[in-house]
């Protein structure tokens, strides 16, 4: 089941490319990947921390490769995530001017990739299903894109193809640090031979720093954030959606799944600057936030703003503060997803982004204002959604980690700092939605529609997602956290 999940994007988007119907086919595979992955919840067993639903086929025996795939906890939240995004992403596309049968083919090309590398085991196809995922941004961007779209395209293909190029040399040189008798690609060997500790405390240095420079990149993390605001905003809705949404979370993943379990001492080592870097992502970025002037680029800032609570969840290394970082994860990727969809249709309608040119929206378009209002309260953690849940959990897990009664630790500092993040994101959010759909009507917008019942659906399900995993976030908590304590409780213990 987890194979069909991953191939059902990849071949139907093949068959676009040969000429199937795009829209019908790109749904009918969207569908059939988000019930496949309904069908994986509903099958899974909580309480284990061993991949589930495992699949091998062996390709280079002497190498010790082969294509495996399955999923444990932090794995299926990722490829829920995915699925959700993906669907919602389908659905709002409509009919594409030109080359139709490629912008989707590009859409489900993006899915597949992302999924892959959720549900692979193998660190070489964990790599290759992403880069798998790379060309087609490139292609929406440069092709389907507005503004300078050229030039954000070749940015953003710039900045992650060297994040990629970063990446491939530290899992090269984790795969060699493991004793030859330990070496494989699979990740469960990588995990054993680390646990027993068989990768030596230098080069852990080492790897870490490589690891989180390649992801951080891939991630948007602060400095090399810039290629991120951009590229969302010359990128078609369903292309931001799927990037910043879904596509934009495996570097998060790819720390939470090798850099934290097998490089441990690395993290240590490396923990202050993270927790500085981090703090740039959310004060300065956030500042940077309020002062953007246009819809579109406000919503990019502040999916970069928004990485830096991840990030310290995932730098506090505590069970309850990792949980945090996925849960967040998730719901950051829904929030998103939902405000650069109302905001491409707002694009479509009105041909501006402008904050001045907006105004009294919600007047012509009730159920987009009401939707947008939605998106900006999970977006600033509010109670109830999934969001809220998240930078809690974050926020408690990272002041814990430095509960010293002798002095005011980084963690408390940095905790202390980034609740000031929850602030800056509440007034640039609320601003964008007062600017866009409240006060007077411009007279020239008194023909807009609102939003059709067909476009109803997939917003129903992005804030359906988000209300149902804020009020019981508890759900992704049983799945994920016996993976966490398993190897965080080692590591804390050595």
């Amino acid at each position: 089941m987890v194979l069909f999940v991953i191939l059902c994007p990849i071949v139907a988007a093949i068959l676009i490319m040969v000429g199937a119907p795009a829209r019908k086919t790109a749904l009918a595979a969207s569908v059939l990947a988000f019930g496949a992955t309904l069908f994986l919840i509903a099958s899974f067993k909580q309480g284990q921390h061993d991949f589930q639903h495992v699949t091998s086929f062996t390709i280079s025996p002497e190498w010790r490769l082969s294509f495996t795939t399955g999923i444990d906890g932090l794995s299926l939240v990722m490829v829920l995530l995915a699925t959700i995004v993906t669907l919602a992403a389908v659905w709002f596309t409509g009919t594409i001017d030109k080359y139709e049968n490629a912008f989707y083919a590009c859409l489900l090309f993006i899915s597949g990739g992302a999924i892959g590398a959720f549900a692979s085991i193998d660190l070489f196809f964990f790599y290759a299903f992403h880069e798998l995922a790379l060309i087609p941004t490139f292609l929406l961007i440069g092709i389907w894109g507005s503004g300078n779209r050229v030039a954000a395209a070749w940015k953003i293909t710039i900045y992650l193809a060297i994040g990629s190029f970063i990446l491939l040399l530290g899992l090269i040189l984790l795969y060699q640090s493991v004793p030859a008798v330990s070496r494989s690609f699979d990740i469960r060997t990588l995990t054993a031979a680390a646990s027993l500790g068989q990768i030596a405390a230098e080069a852990q240095r080492h790897i870490y720093l490589l690891l989180l420079i390649g992801f951080g990149i891939l991630i948007s993390l602060f400095p090399f954030h810039t290629w991120a605001p951009e590229a969302y905003a010359s990128a078609p809705a369903p292309a931001a959606m799927l990037h910043a949404g879904v596509l934009k979370k495996f570097g998060l993943y790819g720390l939470l799944r090798l850099a934290i379990p097998l490089l441990p001492e690395g993290a240590r080592h490396w923990t202050n600057l993270l927790v500085v870097l981090l703090l740039g992502n959310i004060i300065y970025v956030g500042l940077v936030t309020i002062a953007q002037k246009r819809l579109d680029w406000m919503l990019g800032y502040s999916s970069v703003m928004h990485m830096g609570y991840i990030f310290l969840g995932i730098a506090s290394a505590t069970i309850l503060g990792t949980t945090g970082a996925v849960v967040l994860i998730f719901a950051h990727g829904l929030s998103i997803a939902l405000l650069f969809a109302i905001a491409g249709e707002l694009r479509k309608q009105t041909g501006t982004l402008v904050f001045d040119e907006l105004g009294g929206l919600a007047k012509v378009m009730p159920f987009a204002g009401l939707a947008f209002g939605f998106g900006v309260f999970a977006a600033i953690g509010l109670p109830g959604f999934a969001n809220f849940a998240g930078e809690i959990m974050i926020f408690f897990g990272a002041f814990k980690n430095g509960w010293e009664m002798d002095r005011f630790h980084i963690f408390q500092i940095a905790t202390a700092l980034a609740l000031w993040g929850v602030v800056i994101s509440t007034v640039y959010m609320l601003r964008a939605y007062r600017k866009a759909f409240m006060g007077i009507l411009n007279d020239r917008w008194n023909g807009l529609v609102d939003f059709r019942s067909g476009l109803r659906i997939p917003v129903a399900l992005l804030v359906g997602a988000l209300l149902c995993y804020g009020f019981f976030p508890q759900f992704f908590v049983r799945m994920v956290t016996p993976g966490f304590r398993t190897y965080l409780t080692v590591n804390k213990s050595r």
